[in-house]
């Protein structure tokens, strides 16, 4: 098929094609991902021995670029393999590659190739001529795209040859939090260094791309602050309850609020590092109150008292203490007052009967389609249960369905129900989509005449992409938002920050090539020392305790259970507890299912502390042969010698984790089996 370009992407493929690194900045629905194509299909044609691999940084674009851009343009010329997390391909990537033109796959998988040493999974950049990187202001930090990139300006610092051609896309390089000229200006050129390249848009075919990519009408739906919240108010009430039992003499910000979160979240880990049961258990329930608060400002009072009733049904199995027994009391004695609030429709949150007239006004048309964003996938589930329960929203025959994040939570989508559900929104069986920030980047999602934004508090990113997908003409973006609210200020704040990324690209692109090329090279050469400096100080932060000094607690019971030295890592990933003493410490519950196929492990049952009841992780099962429980490290804290200490992520934990060994583990524990 042949690739036909409007003029402003032929305009902004000129770079890429002259062999230069560039980043490719268009509006959502400007076409970046066809200019990218035309890119690669010249590329292949005109390098020899040329090697394409173009990255996304979700699973579920993998397949949707193979299916809908590169292999109706290049599939009959060209050697395509799509290769994602399920994909038997990954497990041979290295081979893979030497054996095609073009590779289509998550950054991660790239990333796990060139860590692997294993020949037939391992690549290197320089097995590449050209990196087509998706969304790629992503490129910061510690981002995985940043980790691949690191290892080409390094080589580039070092004198290598044969790196290959960069092509960067973008429908916006934000701002990187800068609220500044400056500060906007500096992180668009630390973008550009990261991808070593230049940021193009069209200059001379904007009125063409406008026509192409029309901006919806934004309208600002403002609700009247809520008079009367008397659900809210008995919640608070509760809370206070809480603060007085605790009797800690903390301050507390407002309630209902993510400064409150935060506060609670720091009162749990000082809890944890004192070993204060109390006051651990009672953070962890008022966050839980939190949560319920910020529901109760988003949607129904039911879905509220529901997370609630949810809570507590799985804390009344595993009472311990006298603080258990009065969190779980002082629920259980309010829940009946509680229901008798939400019963009263008078009480009912006034954004809901905002969000109901403006989904109505827009669906008039039956041929209408939307999306509605929500912050969280739980108030995701709360607005498909509320427009399910609606008769007005029924009777505008709106046929809703919800469309998050793949994973393997309980409130998860699987891959296969992502594409399920796209499918049939595009085959126009549904016609409106409530998502989480899913939605925003790179789905191929049909043109919309209605997007909502309810109760959001993103960057200006995720702003332009949300309004980027209301692509109908005459179509319409809505923000439902109280006057005066957080919402409210920061859709305002959005919108500077919108017009100071493109003032900022715009200075960018205007600077003296000499001039811009100076400032590339040393903001490269800062991030190189940073990052050496930062591996250094990771690799003696992993020493600073032998593993035998580290005992491992449960973060909620506190009864001690293991130690450093119990614990192996696997494939780089998976944490696993080899000592055969553990099972005594917990129980196991039901099987763990994960929407793919891996290589050498399998999950088997949640597992739990034997004492109260916390998750720790799940049984997984390696080469078909061995059970090893693998543990969440946020479920613990660690006794060290200098005090007690929890981390988010095992990276973060201070001793080394010796490599699992499968021979050695079997000899270990079949006696009989002599493997000299």
């Amino acid at each position: 098929m042949e690739i036909s370009l409007r003029l402003y992407q032929k305009e902004v493929v000129q770079v890429a094609l002259s062999g230069e690194n560039s980043i490719i900045w268009l509006p959502t629905g400007g076409g970046k991902t066809r200019a990218a194509v035309y890119v690669a299909k010249r590329h292949l044609e005109t390098h020899p021995n040329a090697k394409v691999a173009v990255l996304v940084n979700k699973v579920h674009l993998v397949d949707q670029h193979y299916q809908k851009e590169f292999r109706p343009y290049l599939g009959h010329t060209v050697n395509i393999v799509p290769i994602s997390g399920d994909s038997q391909e990954k497990d041979f990537f290295g081979r893979v590659v030497r054996d095609s033109d073009l590779v289509i796959c998550t950054a991660q998988i790239l990333e796990n190739a060139m860590i692997n040493t294993e020949e037939d999974k391992h690549v290197e950049l320089t097995d590449f001529t050209l990196l087509i990187i998706d969304e790629c202001h992503h490129t910061h930090k510690d981002a995985v795209y940043n980790k691949i990139m690191a290892r080409y300006v390094k080589g580039k610092m070092e004198g290598a040859r044969n790196l290959p051609q960069i092509l960067g896309l973008t429908a916006s390089p934000g701002t990187g939090g800068a609220k500044t000229q400056e500060g906007a200006v500096n992180h668009v050129l630390q973008i550009c260094a990261n991808l070593d390249s230049v940021i193009v848009s069209t200059k001379n075919y904007m009125p063409e791309l406008r026509r192409v990519v029309p901006r919806p009408i934004k309208k600002y739906d403002i609700v009247d602050t809520r008079l009367f919240d008397p659900f809210g108010d008995h919640l608070k009430e509760m809370m206070r309850m809480i603060h007085g039992y605790m009797a800690s003499g903390i301050t507390f910000r407002e309630m209902g609020t993510q400064e409150y979160e935060n506060d609670v979240v720091e009162l749990e880990k000082k809890g944890v590092r004192e070993e204060n049961r109390l006051l651990a258990q009672c953070a962890l329930h008022l966050r839980k109150y939190n949560d319920a608060l910020l529901i109760n400002d988003t949607v129904r009072m039911v879905d509220a008292l529901r997370l609630l009733q949810d809570f507590y049904r799985t804390k009344s199995e595993n009472r311990m203490d006298a603080t258990d027994i009065f969190l779980s009391g002082l629920f259980e004695e309010n829940q009946v007052e509680l229901r008798l609030l939400t019963s009263d429709a008078q009480n009912e949150n006034p954004k809901l009967a905002q969000l109901q007239r403006v989904l109505v006004e827009q669906f008039q048309d039956r041929n209408s389609r939307g999306i509605l964003f929500s912050k969280t996938r739980e108030g995701t589930h709360c607005l498909y249960d509320w427009v399910r329960a609606n008769p007005a929203l029924q009777r505008a025959d709106i046929h809703a369905a919800i469309l998050t994040g793949a994973g393997n939570g309980a409130n998860h989508m699987t891959q296969s129900g992502q594409k399920e559900t796209i499918s049939r929104f595009r085959d126009g069986d549904l016609n409106l989509l409530i998502s989480t920030s899913v939605a925003e980047e790179g789905l191929d999602i049909p043109e919309c005449n209605v997007v909502v934004r309810y109760g959001l508090l993103t960057n200006e990113i995720a702003q332009q992409q949300a309004s980027g997908r209301a692509r109908a003409t005459d179509s319409v973006y809505s923000v439902v938002a109280q006057a005066g609210g957080r919402e409210m200020r920061r859709e305002k704040t959005n919108e500077y920050l919108e017009e100071l990324t493109k003032i900022a690209v715009t200075e960018v692109q205007r600077m003296e090539p000499g001039k811009f090329r100076r400032k590339v090279n040393e903001l490269q050469r800062a991030a190189v020392i940073e990052r050496y400096v930062a591996c250094k100080r990771r690799e003696e932060k992993r020493k600073r305790y032998n593993p035998s000094q580290v005992q491992f607690i449960c973060r909620s019971c506190f009864t001690p259970v293991a130690h450093g030295d119990d614990m192996r890592v696997v494939n780089n990933s998976q944490h696993v507890n080899i000592n055969p003493d553990f099972k005594n410490y917990y129980k196991v519950g039901g099987q763990v299912h994960i929407d793919r196929m891996f290589e050498d492990w399998e999950p088997g049952r949640v597992i739990s502390c034997a004492a109260c009841g916390l998750e720790w992780g799940f049984e997984v099962k390696l080469r078909k042969v061995v059970v090893l429980p693998c543990l969440k490290i946020k479920s613990f804290s660690m006794k060290t010698p200098q005090g007690n200490r929890t981390a988010k992520q095992w990276k973060e934990v201070e001793f080394a984790v010796e490599e699992f060994d499968f021979t050695e583990y079997m000899s270990n524990h079949l006696l009989d089996l002599d493997l000299d």
